[in-house]
């Protein structure tokens, strides 16, 4: 399971952000108690996300666990000069189950890039956002936003992988 970006600066920015962190932990424990590795994703660097700022920590409401693994990344594309292939290569990962924020940047970005790695993705469909109000030079709400990356992902063509949505009830049941 790979948790993108949700970190206390994000949480009051993104369209229900709490909500959202709470149902990324329950799938968090989830994914432990079948034995799946759980990794977070943590965008540094530049203003919004100095390292020495506290904001930029992972959100506490994720209730990560010492076996959690962080990796830590600077671009929107999780896999990016970042540990994240590598990682998921040494556990044995076909699989990715992908939640997180923000839905039209780093999740998406991320989602694409597993499968041209070869990673089949589950995007859990309601298990991502982008920020509370949309996109309104688009005249895109936050429903919107997700419900057109639901779809476009979901159809989207990739030789690597492939990208399946299941709502987070489902993911692990």
């Amino acid at each position: 399971m790979v948790i993108v970006d949700v970190q206390e600066v994000l949480i009051p920015v993104v369209w229900r952000g709490t909500e959202l962190a709470d149902r990324i932990a329950v799938l968090a424990t989830k994914a432990r108690d079948r034995g799946v590795p759980v990794v977070a994703l943590q965008q540094v660097g530049g203003e919004m996300f100095d390292p020495a700022k506290p904001g930029t920590r992972l959100a506490g409401r994720l209730r990560l666990q010492p076996s959690d693994t962080v990796i830590q990344k600077t671009a929107t594309d999780g896999f990016y000069r970042s540990d994240l292939e590598a990682f998921l290569r040494s556990q044995n990962v076909d699989t990715i189950v992908l939640t997180g924020v923000a839905t039209d940047y780093c999740v998406d970005a991320t989602a694409r890039s597993a499968v041209s790695h070869g990673f089949d993705v589950v995007l859990v469909e309601d298990g991502h956002a982008p920020v509370r109000h949309g996109d309104e030079e688009a005249g895109l709400s936050a429903e919107q936003i997700i419900a057109r990356h639901n779809r476009l992902l979901r159809t989207a063509v990739h030789p690597g992988g492939t990208i399946q949505l299941r709502p987070a009830t489902q993911v692990f049941d």
